[in-house]
């Protein structure tokens, strides 16, 4: 039976992570706000002090999915813990404990670490998402809301 292998990106990957961002983003419904470009991939997890990690999945030899991640801090833990910005397997390609397999490399990192926390998002209208995120023990965290500044106002509050 195949099984899928979880390796580190390189920068020779930079085109194959934008294609699963446009994916995701097309997925989400957000491919309008998809800016990225190989340029700053390459720039900003290749670079010579990456703050943000990659892993792909591959089935068969074939980059079929990938974790885009970034460590995180918790001051009540104490600890950092990892924040996984993007989740994404080949449409094609699910149902077949791809995405199971990223997690659980995540998960291991945390452990292997001792970190605190893994930590993501997912739409509110995602329920094949929400179900799979339940199903590997996540727990929808509702009591918070999301907050975000940028563009003008962004410029506007550095401004201040």
């Amino acid at each position: 039976m195949t099984a899928p292998t979880i390796r580190s990106a390189t920068a020779a990957d930079a085109a194959v992570i934008i294609d699963f961002i446009a994916a995701l983003a097309a997925y989400e419904k957000l491919s309008h706000e998809a800016k990225a470009d190989e340029a700053d991939i390459v720039r900003d997890l290749f670079g010579p002090e990456p703050k943000v990690f990659c892993e792909i999945a591959e089935w068969e030899g074939k980059p079929v999915g990938f974790t885009l991640w970034f460590y995180t801090y918790s001051t009540f833990q104490g600890r950092h813990g990892i924040w996984l910005e993007d989740l994404f397997v080949d449409p094609s390609m699910r149902g077949k404990g791809i995405g199971k397999a990223l997690l659980v490399n995540l998960a291991q990192r945390c452990v292997a670490e001792g970190l605190g926390r893994f930590e993501w998002w997912v739409l509110d209208w995602n329920e094949p998402s929400i179900e799979f995120y339940k199903s590997q023990g996540g727990v929808m965290q509702d009591e918070w809301t999301k907050v975000r500044v940028d563009g003008d106002d962004l410029l506007k509050l550095g401004a201040s």
